[in-house]
Order: structure tokens, then C-alpha cells, then sequence
């Protein structure tokens, strides 16, 4: 296995490589403490890549679409000291798969990333928590990606519980909760005696329902609709 970690902090490189060590034996590790050195280090076989947003140069997310530009079938994962809900998605909706603030635990890290290894996306709790009531991520046509649709609006993007029911079958409603415990295709076709194309099958017409693109914004919502069901 090789993954590269970007930081600017060694201290916080070094951390982070001896954690993941944990994931198997020999694995080898590329470093890269500033956005040059991300560029030059990165390459196409890679298994995962670790990145922090704020670094020596630079500008923003741009690294992240630039690495996602070069290597899209690399893995990325944010791993960063900012714990702004709306740089989290930001980050989620460039085609990271996970976003990991610095804030916690090892095994927390550690956790997430073998859940990204393994196909699924991980989606920090405080970025759904920070989701005001009757609000569910979404896509709105008018407003672009980022758009936060307010459910109950007459909006494309306004989904609700219950109009979910509705237009899903049982089945579906089950791939929806393990899809919203961020579980790969595989895990879900396991969990419920089906094959990894019937998932695929019920997926689409998720993320009709959710009115997402991918799998990314469908983890976002189904996780918030779940939230709020529990609440």
C-alpha cells in the first residue's frame, strides 16, 4: 500500500504515518510539506492521499481539484485543523471522500480512513449537527451545488422523511440507511442478500429521490434525514 500525506507540520506528518501504520505491514508513506512538493510527490498509485487545506502554497481548495484533476481514481481524504461545516463540504463536493479535522482522535482517523479504503465516504458528525432544523443537503438547479435546499420549500432539492417513504420501496429505505453509515456497495449488497448491481439499481433511484448526483451528496443527505428521524 502507498499513501501520501501532505502537511505542513512534521510533527503532525510523523503522527498521522505511524497511525496508519497500524493499517498492514510495510506500507510506504510519500511526504509532502508544502503544495510543490504535494504536486511532485503525487502520482497515479497511490492507494490514498491525506491532505491538509492549509499549507504553503496554497490558494484555497485549488490543490485539492488540481490533485483530483491529475489523479482522479486516487482516494483523497482532507485532513485539517479547520472545522467549518461549509469548508467541509466545499471539500466533499470536490470529490474528497472523507474530511477529517485535526481535532480528533487517532482512532477516530484511523477509523475513517479504513472506511475510505474500504469505498465508503466519511462524513464528519459536527458537519451534521451544524445542519439547522427542516434543512437537508441537496442539490438546487437554480442555486448550484452548494445549495442547502429549506425542506417544505415547493424546491427540486426539498426532500423530507416522509416524502422519501413515499417514493421508496422498503428495500430501498434499507440501502438509504446503510448507505447513511457511509457502507460501500459490497457491504451493502452483503447486509442485505443482494448482489452489488441490484444496489446499483436502488442507488439511482436514491439519488433521484434526494435529487444528489453522487454518492458523496447522497451520504451528506441520507445521514441528515437519518439524524433527524433519531431526533
Amino acid at each position: 500500500m502507498k499513501i501520501l500525506i501532505a502537511d505542513d507540520h512534521r510533527l503532525v506528518i510523523e503522527a498521522v504515518k505511524a497511525k496508519l501504520s497500524e493499517l498492514e505491514p510495510g506500507i510506504e508513506f510519500v511526504l509532502a510539506m508544502s503544495v510543490d512538493e504535494l504536486l511532485a510527490g503525487a502520482t497515479d498509485d497511490l492507494d490514498l492521499a491525506l491532505i491538509d487545506l492549509n499549507m504553503p502554497g496554497a490558494d484555497g481548495q485549488a490543490h485539492i481539484d488540481e490533485i483530483r484533476r491529475r489523479h482522479p481514481a486516487v482516494p483523497l481524504i482532507v485532513l485539517s485543523g479547520y472545522e467549518d461545516p461549509a469548508i467541509m463540504r466545499s471539500a466533499l463536493e470536490r470529490g474528497v471522500l472523507g474530511f477529517i479535522p485535526k481535532a480528533y482522535s487517532p482512532e477516530v482517523m484511523l477509523s475513517a480512513v479504513r472506511l475510505v479504503l474500504a469505498g465508503g465516504v466519511y462524513v464528519p458528525p459536527m458537519m451534521l449537527a451544524a445542519l439547522p432544523p427542516g434543512i437537508v443537503a441537496g442539490v438546487a438547479p437554480q442555486a448550484g451545488a452548494e445549495a442547502l435546499v429549506r425542506s417544505g420549500n415547493g424546491g427540486a432539492g426539498s426532500q423530507t422523511l416522509e416524502h422519501l417513504r413515499n417514493v421508496l420501496t422498503e428495500r430501498q429505505v434499507e440501502v438509504l440507511q446503510l448507505l447513511s453509515q457511509g457502507k460501500p456497495n459490497k457491504l451493502i449488497g452483503r447486509s442485505l442478500g443482494i448482489s452489488e448491481g441490484t444496489v446499483k439499481i436502488h442507488l439511482a433511484a436514491i439519488f433521484r429521490a434526494l435529487n444528489v448526483r453522487n454518492r458523496t451528496e447522497a451520504v451528506v443527505a441520507a445521514q441528515a434525514l437519518t439524524e433527524a428521524q433519531q431526533a
